[in-house]
């Protein structure tokens, strides 16, 4: 996942973690050789979707749930970065 999606500046910003759970059935016309490579095929089908449906991409269904968990379920990892955009929204640089 990009480290950079959230701005660098923060005000009043609360942030939280998040358990995301999506799930999408689609049709889509690709090489075959592509479903070979699990990554690639997911990074394929996330471009095709933020593009919208088209001749080569047909959505079927789709459903997306966010649950705000405890930051404790994060890993230690998260809670650092959860830690810094807490401080920097309490401390913005001049």
């Amino acid at each position: 996942m990009n480290s950079k999606v959230l701005p660098r500046q923060i005000n009043n910003l609360e942030v939280g973690v998040y358990e995301c759970e999506i799930h999408l059935k689609f049709r889509l016309i690709e090489e075959k050789s592509l479903l070979g490579d699990r990554e690639q095929l997911l990074q394929v089908l996330l471009d095709a979707l933020t593009v919208g449906s088209d001749d080569f991409l047909e959505t079927l269904q789709a459903s997306v749930k966010a649950q705000e968990v405890s930051e404790f379920k994060a890993s230690p990892q998260m809670r650092r970065q959860l830690m810094r955009l807490r401080n920097a929204a309490e401390n913005p640089p001049d």
